[in-house]
Protein backbone atom coordinates (compact mmCIF):
# COMPACT_ATOMS: atom_id res chain seq x y z
CA UNK A 1 0.00 0.00 0.00
CA UNK A 2 1.35 3.63 -1.04
CA UNK A 3 1.60 6.20 1.87
CA UNK A 4 -0.97 8.04 0.30
CA UNK A 5 -2.98 5.52 0.64
CA UNK A 6 -1.88 4.50 4.00
CA UNK A 7 -2.89 8.82 4.90
CA UNK A 8 -6.23 8.24 3.23
CA UNK A 9 -7.31 4.63 5.38
CA UNK A 10 -5.39 6.21 8.66
CA UNK A 11 -7.98 9.33 7.84
CA UNK A 12 -10.70 7.41 7.08
CA UNK A 13 -10.29 5.51 10.07
CA UNK A 14 -10.14 8.34 12.48
CA UNK A 15 -13.26 9.81 10.63
CA UNK A 16 -15.17 6.32 11.64
CA UNK A 17 -13.42 6.54 15.47
CA UNK A 18 -14.76 10.43 15.89
CA UNK A 19 -18.45 9.19 14.79
CA UNK A 20 -18.55 6.24 16.89
CA UNK A 21 -17.03 8.50 20.27
CA UNK A 22 -19.36 11.27 18.81
CA UNK A 23 -22.49 8.39 19.07
CA UNK A 24 -21.74 6.81 22.22
CA UNK A 25 -21.49 10.29 23.76
CA UNK A 26 -24.87 11.25 22.21
CA UNK A 27 -26.26 8.10 23.61
CA UNK A 28 -25.22 8.61 27.51
CA UNK A 29 -28.44 9.14 29.60
CA UNK A 30 -28.46 12.67 30.63
CA UNK A 31 -27.91 13.21 34.46
CA UNK A 32 -31.22 12.81 36.75
CA UNK A 33 -32.49 15.92 37.23
CA UNK A 34 -33.13 16.88 41.48
CA UNK A 35 -29.09 16.02 42.19
CA UNK A 36 -28.55 18.50 39.43
CA UNK A 37 -30.55 21.63 39.96
CA UNK A 38 -30.04 20.56 43.44
CA UNK A 39 -25.81 21.12 43.56
CA UNK A 40 -26.42 23.83 41.22
CA UNK A 41 -28.66 26.01 43.19
CA UNK A 42 -26.53 25.52 46.46
CA UNK A 43 -23.36 26.56 44.28
CA UNK A 44 -25.18 29.76 42.88
CA UNK A 45 -26.44 30.46 46.70
CA UNK A 46 -22.72 29.97 47.75
CA UNK A 47 -21.44 32.64 45.31
CA UNK A 48 -24.25 35.33 46.42
CA UNK A 49 -23.26 35.07 49.79
CA UNK A 50 -19.23 35.04 48.74
CA UNK A 51 -19.37 37.70 46.20
CA UNK A 52 -20.23 40.20 49.34
CA UNK A 53 -16.92 39.63 49.86
CA UNK A 54 -14.63 40.32 46.83
CA UNK A 55 -13.36 43.82 45.55
CA UNK A 56 -12.77 44.01 41.57
CA UNK A 57 -13.27 45.92 38.68
CA UNK A 58 -15.80 46.72 36.36
CA UNK A 59 -15.74 48.27 32.84
CA UNK A 60 -19.06 49.25 31.57
CA UNK A 61 -20.57 51.17 28.50
CA UNK A 62 -21.89 54.34 29.22
CA UNK A 63 -25.67 53.97 29.45
CA UNK A 64 -26.70 57.38 27.48
CA UNK A 65 -29.85 58.51 26.10
CA UNK A 66 -29.31 61.10 23.36
CA UNK A 67 -32.87 62.87 22.37
CA UNK A 68 -31.51 63.69 18.28
CA UNK A 69 -30.20 60.18 18.09
CA UNK A 70 -31.24 56.66 18.43
CA UNK A 71 -28.51 54.64 20.67
CA UNK A 72 -27.99 53.70 24.55
CA UNK A 73 -25.53 51.93 26.16
CA UNK A 74 -22.49 52.86 22.61
CA UNK A 75 -21.51 56.43 23.89
CA UNK A 76 -17.95 55.18 25.33
CA UNK A 77 -16.16 52.73 28.18
CA UNK A 78 -15.91 52.86 32.06
CA UNK A 79 -13.78 51.36 34.23
CA UNK A 80 -14.16 51.30 38.31
CA UNK A 81 -12.68 50.14 41.09
CA UNK A 82 -15.44 48.32 43.68
CA UNK A 83 -14.19 48.07 46.88
CA UNK A 84 -16.63 46.24 49.80
CA UNK A 85 -16.86 47.51 53.12
CA UNK A 86 -18.32 46.25 56.62
CA UNK A 87 -22.39 46.90 56.64
CA UNK A 88 -22.85 45.78 53.38
CA UNK A 89 -21.28 48.84 51.95
CA UNK A 90 -19.60 49.22 48.88
CA UNK A 91 -16.72 52.48 47.18
CA UNK A 92 -16.57 52.86 43.47
CA UNK A 93 -13.78 54.75 41.66
CA UNK A 94 -13.50 55.91 38.40
CA UNK A 95 -9.80 54.76 37.07
CA UNK A 96 -10.17 54.97 33.54
CA UNK A 97 -12.64 56.33 31.10
CA UNK A 98 -12.77 55.19 27.31
CA UNK A 99 -9.13 53.42 27.94
CA UNK A 100 -7.31 56.46 29.36
CA UNK A 101 -6.64 56.46 33.30
CA UNK A 102 -8.38 59.38 35.48
CA UNK A 103 -6.34 60.74 38.26
CA UNK A 104 -7.08 61.49 40.67
CA UNK A 105 -9.69 58.50 40.76
CA UNK A 106 -13.31 60.11 41.62
CA UNK A 107 -15.15 58.25 44.41
CA UNK A 108 -18.57 57.71 44.29
CA UNK A 109 -19.35 57.66 47.80
CA UNK A 110 -20.61 54.99 49.56
CA UNK A 111 -23.45 52.73 48.23
CA UNK A 112 -25.73 50.14 49.57
CA UNK A 113 -25.42 46.41 47.71
CA UNK A 114 -28.48 45.15 45.94
CA UNK A 115 -30.43 43.73 49.01
CA UNK A 116 -29.74 39.74 48.90
CA UNK A 117 -33.10 38.85 50.47
CA UNK A 118 -36.76 40.16 49.55
CA UNK A 119 -38.69 42.24 52.49
CA UNK A 120 -39.99 38.82 53.37
CA UNK A 121 -36.36 37.74 54.07
CA UNK A 122 -36.50 34.76 51.32
CA UNK A 123 -33.21 34.80 48.80
CA UNK A 124 -33.58 36.05 45.94
CA UNK A 125 -31.63 32.85 44.60
CA UNK A 126 -34.78 31.09 45.85
CA UNK A 127 -36.75 33.80 44.43
CA UNK A 128 -35.69 33.66 40.41
CA UNK A 129 -35.57 29.82 40.85
CA UNK A 130 -39.08 29.45 42.16
CA UNK A 131 -40.00 31.98 39.23
CA UNK A 132 -38.92 29.90 36.84
CA UNK A 133 -40.00 26.11 35.29
CA UNK A 134 -36.49 24.22 33.98
CA UNK A 135 -36.05 21.63 31.56
CA UNK A 136 -32.66 19.07 30.88
CA UNK A 137 -32.56 19.40 27.25
CA UNK A 138 -29.29 17.94 26.07
CA UNK A 139 -25.69 17.57 26.45
CA UNK A 140 -22.88 19.62 25.07
CA UNK A 141 -19.43 20.41 24.94
CA UNK A 142 -18.42 24.45 25.19
CA UNK A 143 -15.36 26.06 25.94
CA UNK A 144 -13.74 22.51 26.52
CA UNK A 145 -16.27 21.53 29.49
CA UNK A 146 -18.85 18.97 29.33
CA UNK A 147 -21.96 20.64 29.77
CA UNK A 148 -25.92 20.10 30.77
CA UNK A 149 -27.98 22.26 28.64
CA UNK A 150 -31.08 23.77 30.62
CA UNK A 151 -33.75 24.89 29.24
CA UNK A 152 -36.41 27.64 30.98
CA UNK A 153 -39.00 29.53 30.50
CA UNK A 154 -41.64 31.56 33.07
CA UNK A 155 -44.16 29.63 35.64
CA UNK A 156 -47.09 31.09 34.44
CA UNK A 157 -48.44 31.28 38.28
CA UNK A 158 -44.93 32.80 39.77
CA UNK A 159 -45.15 35.81 41.88
CA UNK A 160 -42.00 36.73 42.38
CA UNK A 161 -40.87 38.97 45.25
CA UNK A 162 -37.52 40.17 44.28
CA UNK A 163 -36.62 43.14 41.62
CA UNK A 164 -34.69 39.88 39.75
CA UNK A 165 -37.31 37.85 40.09
CA UNK A 166 -39.73 40.01 38.46
CA UNK A 167 -36.79 40.54 35.38
CA UNK A 168 -36.40 36.47 35.52
CA UNK A 169 -40.11 36.61 34.96
CA UNK A 170 -40.21 38.22 31.63
CA UNK A 171 -37.08 35.84 30.05
CA UNK A 172 -37.16 32.35 28.43
CA UNK A 173 -33.65 30.56 27.61
CA UNK A 174 -30.68 28.08 28.65
CA UNK A 175 -28.42 27.11 30.82
CA UNK A 176 -24.89 25.90 30.27
CA UNK A 177 -23.81 24.00 33.48
CA UNK A 178 -20.45 22.31 33.84
CA UNK A 179 -21.51 18.37 34.50
CA UNK A 180 -18.38 17.90 36.76
CA UNK A 181 -18.63 20.96 39.48
CA UNK A 182 -22.63 21.72 38.85
CA UNK A 183 -21.35 25.61 37.93
CA UNK A 184 -23.53 27.39 35.12
CA UNK A 185 -20.50 28.72 32.78
CA UNK A 186 -23.07 30.86 30.63
CA UNK A 187 -26.60 31.69 30.72
CA UNK A 188 -28.55 33.05 27.19
CA UNK A 189 -31.91 34.78 27.84
CA UNK A 190 -34.54 36.26 25.44
CA UNK A 191 -37.72 38.63 26.64
CA UNK A 192 -41.10 37.67 25.53
CA UNK A 193 -42.77 41.04 26.99
CA UNK A 194 -41.42 44.10 27.22
CA UNK A 195 -39.12 45.10 29.96
CA UNK A 196 -38.50 49.16 31.54
CA UNK A 197 -35.90 50.76 32.30
CA UNK A 198 -36.12 53.16 35.50
CA UNK A 199 -39.62 52.43 36.27
CA UNK A 200 -40.84 52.81 32.80
CA UNK A 201 -39.54 56.83 32.69
CA UNK A 202 -36.14 56.53 31.00
CA UNK A 203 -36.62 53.80 28.07
CA UNK A 204 -38.56 50.66 27.55
CA UNK A 205 -36.95 47.65 25.59
CA UNK A 206 -38.98 45.21 23.01
CA UNK A 207 -39.84 41.57 23.78
CA UNK A 208 -37.08 39.96 21.45
CA UNK A 209 -34.03 41.68 23.67
CA UNK A 210 -31.19 39.03 24.49
CA UNK A 211 -29.21 39.06 27.76
CA UNK A 212 -25.94 36.72 27.98
CA UNK A 213 -24.51 36.21 31.35
CA UNK A 214 -21.17 34.60 31.65
CA UNK A 215 -19.01 32.97 35.21
CA UNK A 216 -16.02 31.56 35.75
CA UNK A 217 -14.10 30.56 38.58
CA UNK A 218 -11.81 33.46 40.74
CA UNK A 219 -9.95 33.44 43.66
CA UNK A 220 -10.94 30.86 46.29
CA UNK A 221 -12.80 28.55 43.80
CA UNK A 222 -15.77 30.94 43.89
CA UNK A 223 -17.61 31.31 40.62
CA UNK A 224 -19.05 34.70 40.09
CA UNK A 225 -19.90 36.48 36.98
CA UNK A 226 -17.68 38.11 34.54
CA UNK A 227 -19.67 39.57 31.94
CA UNK A 228 -23.38 40.50 31.08
CA UNK A 229 -24.46 41.53 27.16
CA UNK A 230 -27.97 42.98 26.71
CA UNK A 231 -28.84 43.56 22.93
CA UNK A 232 -31.63 45.19 21.82
CA UNK A 233 -34.85 47.35 20.24
CA UNK A 234 -36.71 49.54 22.58
CA UNK A 235 -37.85 53.14 22.73
CA UNK A 236 -37.13 56.31 25.02
CA UNK A 237 -39.88 57.37 26.75
CA UNK A 238 -39.03 60.94 27.47
CA UNK A 239 -38.20 61.80 23.54
CA UNK A 240 -40.38 58.92 22.12
CA UNK A 241 -37.25 58.22 19.96
CA UNK A 242 -36.39 54.44 19.11
CA UNK A 243 -33.20 53.56 20.80
CA UNK A 244 -30.64 50.30 19.50
CA UNK A 245 -29.05 49.16 23.20
CA UNK A 246 -26.09 46.81 22.94
CA UNK A 247 -25.22 47.22 26.42
CA UNK A 248 -21.71 44.94 27.92
CA UNK A 249 -20.72 44.74 32.01
CA UNK A 250 -17.89 43.28 32.74
CA UNK A 251 -16.39 41.91 35.75
CA UNK A 252 -12.83 40.85 36.41
CA UNK A 253 -9.31 41.67 39.07
CA UNK A 254 -11.38 39.62 41.68
CA UNK A 255 -9.80 39.97 45.00
CA UNK A 256 -11.38 38.92 48.30
CA UNK A 257 -11.32 41.51 50.79
CA UNK A 258 -13.82 40.24 53.66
Amino acid sequence: MSLAARAAALAVAIALSATQLGAAQAARPLPDREPLFTATRENLSRAQREQYRYAYKERRSDLHVNPFGSRVGTEGMRVYEVTPRPGNVVIRKLIERDGKPVTPSPTEGEQRRVARESSTGRPVIDDIVDTLDFRIDRRETSEGRDTIVVAFTPRPDAKPQTREGRIASKFKGEIWIDEAVHEVIRARATAIDDLSLGYGLVARLNEGTMATLTRAPVAGGVWLPTSVRVVGDGRAMLFFRKLTVDYVLEWFDYKRVL
